[in-house]
């Protein structure tokens, strides 16, 4: 798939999950698609301190991404 069309479908399901994260503190901003199809994001707000968005990132936002987009391998935190 298109590295566009692969971007757009992941800042979309961003978006579905953006409300919940909101809702404690949190955000998440997208960074980009690696050539490996993994997808870096930073967690920001609450969650970027938070001691959980390690199972946030991977029981709620990878999960979410993976479900929608088969293709991506796995999303990781990066904090630049």
């Amino acid at each position: 798939m298109e590295k566009l069309v692969l971007e757009n479908k992941v800042l979309n399901v961003i978006e579905q999950i953006r409300p919940y994260l909101q809702q404690d503190g949190g955000d998440i901003e997208f960074v980009n698609i690696t050539e490996d199809l993994v997808v870096n994001v930073r967690l920001t707000g609450a969650c970027g301190s938070c001691p959980y968005s390690t199972l946030t990132l991977k029981n709620g936002v990878e999960q979410a991404v993976r479900k929608a987009i088969p293709e991506i391998k796995s999303v990781e935190a990066i904090n630049l």
